[in-house]
């Protein structure tokens, strides 16, 4: 018997004896039932309910149809998706007003924030800050060194990555250098917040955080020597004084047995190379020669 005949008198179940032992003999008669068979586990959609092999096949062309209608959304997604990117770029571009200044070595720059402040960046610093809340958030971002003259007004902060320092107006200089963290107040009054720590400061107090230690003390100068060409410490290990070379002299430095964690007072000025060097070696008893125009060897006195 025809093969097709007989599924089609199967699926109406309308076989007769002879016809079934027909059926069961066919190839694929097992395969059928376990189609029909799993099919019974399934709730029947509203278009499948077909009466007949052919209802069935009418209903099954029917809906084979709309999938090849579809392919005109394609292109309109793809549209769609070119407009999020194209508005996210433009509101990127003309909403997000943000504002980057960034200093390289041995250069300095002096910024004014949108309330007129003053911000002088040291060598190898970065500020950036965001004008279009700036009326109601004064808030800079420090990475580096920067001396501030703060236009009086609502709250304004520098935050850096080892604390943030809170004025309303006043000027004050923020050094940020890995471990050491370091404000001194040098008019009206400064909060400085750094993990667990709170210290408020007036004009004339300094705040020092390095390696976990903190020490506070006074200074009698009026801004930061920084400003007129000199790099001053008190009381740092060695190795913070030859990373602040470095950032004001575009060299290079290595050692020969030198003690890089020995405490180090005193100061180097940032047009002078050779001055500069003997001003960081002399006082630690050690001597430097100049291999070339950028790379310097500091070493322990040779007698």
């Amino acid at each position: 018997m025809d093969k097709e005949y007989l599924i089609k008198k199967w699926l109406n179940n309308d076989l007769t004896d002879a016809e079934k032992d027909a059926f069961d003999s066919l190839d694929d008669s097992k395969l059928n039932l376990a189609i029909i068979e799993t099919s019974k586990q399934f709730k029947a959609s509203e278009f499948s309910n077909a009466k007949d092999f052919n209802t069935f096949q009418k209903h099954y062309n029917s809906y084979k149809k709309p999938t090849l209608k579809l392919h005109w959304l394609k292109p309109m997604l793809q549209m769609a998706a070119a407009f999020v990117i194209g508005f996210g770029i433009y509101y990127y571009a003309f909403y997000n007003n943000s504002s980057s200044y960034k200093t390289s070595i041995s250069q300095n720059m002096d910024v004014i924030l949108p309330d007129n402040s003053k911000v002088k960046l040291n060598a190898n610093s970065q500020l950036d800050f965001n004008q279009d809340n700036w009326k109601d958030n004064r808030q800079v971002k420090l990475k580096g060194e920067a001396y501030f003259v703060v236009e009086k007004g609502k709250k304004f902060d520098v935050v850096t990555n080892n604390g943030t320092i809170t004025v309303v107006g006043t000027e004050f200089n923020v050094k940020q250098r890995n471990n050491y963290f370091e404000v001194k107040c040098f008019e009206g009054i400064v909060k400085v917040t750094s993990n667990t720590l709170e210290r408020t400061l007036h004009a004339g107090e300094t705040f020092q955080f390095l390696n976990g230690v903190l020490v506070e003390e006074k200074t009698t100068l009026k801004t930061p020597l920084w400003l007129a060409g000199v790099s001053s410490f008190k009381s740092v290990p060695f190795n913070l004084v030859i990373e602040e070379f470095k950032r004001q002299y575009s060299i290079s430095v290595t050692f020969e047995d030198v003690d890089l964690t020995r405490q180090f007072t005193g100061g180097f000025n940032h047009n002078n190379l050779e001055q500069a060097l003997l001003s960081i070696t002399k006082p630690m008893g050690l001597s430097y020669e100049l291999s070339s125009s950028n790379h310097v060897i500091i070493h322990e006195n040779k007698e």
